[in-house]
């Protein structure tokens, strides 16, 4: 009795996660569609009942050397009773076909904007990060494997700050 409890309690997350991840994927959809850079969208509302928030800012295009476009949004998530936040930088192509993304990021640690290629994260929303800092990263050459976004100056003669990696897993 107890482990079909169980199996329908985890049926019933993994039908939501599913739906979830639906929902989502046809809100990036919109955005890219719109592509409107630096807009920032706001679907959902969060309350301390379940409901959530997505807000999502295209951030633009890149062109690589060898030829790809890539698009590139900010992704925030608000869910659960204390408001957490998943963040993520979603990459994505021409066509608008998911690519992969940065993910594990604090909201004050998405990119600001796209630059000439060059996504740029400042500190502005941080405070425990240095405000004097930016961090750019070069996306001309195709898609870092990891990228490091600077948090404070040189201590011990290391600058202190935050790896990420990319991953296609959605």
């Amino acid at each position: 009795m107890m482990s079909q409890l169980k199996i329908c309690i985890l049926t019933m997350f993994f039908i939501s996660s599913v739906k979830g991840q639906v929902i989502n994927s046809e809100l990036r959809q919109r955005v890219l569609q719109e592509n409107k850079v630096d807009s920032l969208y706001v679907f959902g509302k969060w309350t301390e009942n379940g409901q959530t928030e997505t807000h999502l800012k295209y951030l633009g295009e890149v062109s690589t050397t060898d030829g790809q476009i890539l698009k590139i949004v900010n992704s925030v998530g608000y869910w659960g009773l204390s408001h957490r936040a998943t963040s993520q930088i979603l990459i994505y192509n021409d066509k608008n076909q998911y690519v992969g993304n940065y993910g594990s990021l604090m909201p004050s640690d998405l990119p600001v904007k796209l630059e000439n290629g060059w996504l740029v994260f400042t500190h502005v929303d941080n405070l425990d990060c240095d405000n004097n800092l930016i961090t750019k990263i070069d996306f001309t050459a195709g898609i870092p494997k990891q990228i490091f976004i600077k948090c404070k100056g040189l201590s011990d003669g290391k600058l202190k700050g935050d790896f990420y990696s990319f991953s296609t897993e959605e």
